[in-house]
């Protein structure tokens, strides 16, 4: 098996950007454009990478990025876009299309797994691919020759970028390093939505040990009285409500890779406030890291 990290970078999301693959100091590559996004250079990692183990279609190729969007698109979401004519559940044009349609031709008869790991956190591999992503991206800034890499052991495809496809970014570009324009069904937004609903639950909130495994370490809440909650302070106190509560979704946002914010509106007997919610993924899973309740009219 293949082994591979991939990463993208740009220094001002749209802006010189870079991407770049790493096997071992042997075998790597990168490139990048002048003007693009970070998903863009995210997305051109693995389909180079791709393509150039292409000459080794039998050797199974695990991949490991740090960007949730490029795992979700390739291996959750495409195969709904390509029903819908590569356009989202909205009825809205998918973003960097033509890099997604020529990873999924590059998947026909490959075996690909992809993992995610926390980007700069230290992971060897995810490492050295971003310091070679933000490389060419700086040369692009700079006009200085890219570092392109060896590439892989007979490939033949050392340059730094080897497709037909020559994307750049349309409007609406992306607003953050990590679009999500609408959560697909079965996305990690609906974990969010349930693990919010959880906690309004008699059965949770009598259980310590499932509401600390929910609340970040880092917890803090400004309720709909005005007063300031710590963690601790939520962990001594917290107890079955009184009032059956519903939770009414107004909106989510997808602040990065790994946060989101839930807008929603809370109604029990005889009272309503509307609510935001931070919830950030970490190494054991969703937690919640910020919360604000508002009172509203009935």
């Amino acid at each position: 098996m293949i082994t591979a990290a991939a990463d993208g970078s740009s220094l001002s999301n749209p802006g010189p950007a870079g991407w770049a693959w790493y096997i071992d100091d042997n075998n790597w590559a990168a490139g990048g454009w002048p003007r693009g996004t970070n998903n863009m250079g995210e997305l051109m990692a693995v389909l180079n990478l791709l393509q150039q183990t292409a000459v080794v279609p039998d050797e199974p190729l695990h991949i490991l990025c740090d960007s949730q969007y490029v795992i979700n698109s390739v291996s959750k979401w495409m195969p709904g876009w390509k029903r819908k004519g590569w356009r989202k559940a909205d009825g809205k044009p998918v973003m960097n299309v033509e890099l997604l349609q020529e990873i999924d031709r590059q998947l026909v008869g490959r075996t690909v797994t992809f993992e995610w790991v926390k980007g700069h956190a230290g992971h060897q591999m995810n490492e050295a691919a971003d310091s070679r992503a933000q490389a060419a991206a700086r040369a692009y800034r700079d006009g200085t020759q890219v570092p392109a890499g060896p590439g892989f052991r007979g490939s033949g495809q050392a340059d730094a970028i080897s497709l037909d496809v020559a994307p750049t970014p349309t409007e609406p570009v992306e607003i953050d390093l990590f679009s999500f324009d609408d959560p697909e069904p079965g996305t990690d937004v609906d974990d969010v939505i349930a693990l919010e609903e959880s906690l309004l639950l008699d059965s949770v909130r009598s259980d310590k040990q499932r509401v600390e495994n929910l609340l970040h370490p880092e917890y803090t809440e400004i309720g709909a009285s005005g007063k300031l909650w710590s963690r601790a302070r939520m962990l001594a106190t917290i107890e079955p409500l009184t009032n059956r509560t519903t939770l009414e979704v107004i909106g989510t946002d997808r602040l990065a890779d790994d946060v989101v914010l839930l807008r929603w509106r809370s109604r029990s007997r005889g009272a309503i406030a509307v609510r935001s919610s931070i919830w950030v993924r970490t190494p054991k899973g969703w937690q919640l890291r910020f919360h604000q309740g508002t009172p509203a009219d009935l």
